[in-house]
């Protein structure tokens, strides 16, 4: 098994990367109008709005009671979570948000470095909590990298790069540094 200090290293690496894609998400949905959080990009697709509150049931089941209770909890109505006959104020599609993410950073945080090697369960099936981690955070940035994607096809060209724009990559400290240009304080 790992030492403590990867156990350790994996629960602050994990707890970072939830909050960057709680973040990114965000980010994509402040660019969006009101309207657009429930605007389809074709027929069959999910809406923002919906996907979030996919999101918020999926983590509040996956992390309440995370280490005593099986992931899925009888009282989550997943097919539920894909309806919305009434369309949610962005402040309701944002407490939805919160709150899911709330209940995962919540038991997330209070893991200890042993907790990774026990055993959880979700839909009855045994995972250890590393495990389980892992499946959670790749669901999520799932869905969350949907949200960027139909941000930014609503947004169109009023669009704002959530990371290095297209053919801006030599401007970055990395792309200098592939082009052979050191920054003043690199030898600091």
């Amino acid at each position: 098994m790992p030492t403590d200090a990867f156990r350790q290293a994996y629960l602050q690496d994990i707890a970072r990367a939830f909050r960057n894609y709680k973040a990114l998400g965000e980010r994509a949905m402040a660019q969006v109008s009101d309207e657009n959080l429930h605007a389809l990009v074709d027929p069959d697709a999910n809406s923002i709005a919906i996907i979030v509150k996919h999101v918020d049931g999926n983590l509040r089941s996956r992390f309440t009671d995370f280490l005593t209770s099986d992931g899925e909890k009888p009282t989550r109505d997943r097919d539920d979570e894909f309806e919305m006959p009434v369309q949610a104020a962005r402040s309701e599609i944002m407490d939805w948000w919160e709150s899911g993410w709330a209940a995962a950073l919540g038991a997330i945080d209070t893991l200890t470095a042993d907790d990774l090697d026990r055993t959880i369960r979700i839909r009855s099936e045994a995972l250890m909590v590393l495990e389980a981690l892992s499946r959670s955070l790749t669901h999520t940035a799932y869905h969350v990298g949907q949200i960027v994607m139909s941000a930014k096809h609503f947004a169109g060209p009023h669009w704002a790069s959530l990371s290095i724009p297209k053919g801006r990559s030599r401007e970055t400290a990395v792309g200098r540094y592939k082009e052979g240009i050191v920054p003043q304080n690199a030898n600091k």
